[in-house]
C-alpha cells in the first residue's frame, strides 16, 4: 500500500502546479487588511453619528455580514477568495460566507431540507465549538474569582 501512496503523491505532485507562496501571503494579507480597514471605517463613520460605542459595535458587525453575504450571492466574494485565500477568512466575512455558500448552493432542495438544513453544515461546527469553549473558559474563570 505504501508503494501506491508513494506514486500517488507523485503523481498529484506533478498534476499540481507549484504555488507561488510569497505572493498568495502578500494577497491575503492585503485583502484581509482591507477587509479589517473597511471595518474600521465602518467604525469611524457610525461613530461620527452619535450612535453609542455598543451599537457602533453592532452595525458593523452587521454591515460586513451583510456586504459578504450579498457579495456572496452574486459570485464576487468567492472571486476575491481565489485569489486572496485566507485573507478573506477573516471572522466575520468567512463566517457570512460559510453560511450562504451552502445555502445558495441546496437552496434547489427546498427550504426546509435544502437551504435550512445546508446552511450551518460548515459553520454549524465552529458555533459549537465556539459556544462550549467559552462556556467552559467563562465557568473557569467564574470559579477563579470566587
Amino acid at each position: 500500500m505504501a508503494t501506491t501512496e508513494k506514486e500517488y503523491g507523485k503523481m498529484a505532485k506533478k498534476a499540481s502546479p507549484p504555488s507561488p507562496k510569497g505572493l498568495n501571503i502578500i494577497k491575503a494579507f492585503t485583502v484581509g487588511g482591507l477587509i479589517c480597514a473597511l471595518g474600521e471605517g465602518l467604525f469611524t463613520i457610525f461613530t461620527r453619528l452619535n450612535i453609542s460605542e455598543d451599537g457602533v459595535k453592532a452595525l458593523v458587525t452587521i454591515t460586513l455580514i451583510v456586504l459578504t453575504a450579498i457579495l456572496t450571492a452574486f459570485g464576487i466574494f468567492d472571486r476575491i477568495a481565489k485569489h486572496a485565500g485566507a485573507g478573506t477568512i477573516v471572522p466575520i466575512t468567512g463566517f457570512a460566507n460559510s453560511i450562504v455558500s451552502p445555502a445558495m448552493e441546496y437552496q434547489s432542495e427546498g427550504r426546509i431540507l435544502g437551504t435550512a438544513a445546508e446552511m450551518f453544515k460548515i459553520a454549524g461546527p465552529v458555533i459549537v465549538y465556539g459556544c462550549s469553549t467559552a462556556f467552559i473558559y467563562g465557568f473557569i474563570y467564574w470559579i477563579t474569582q470566587r
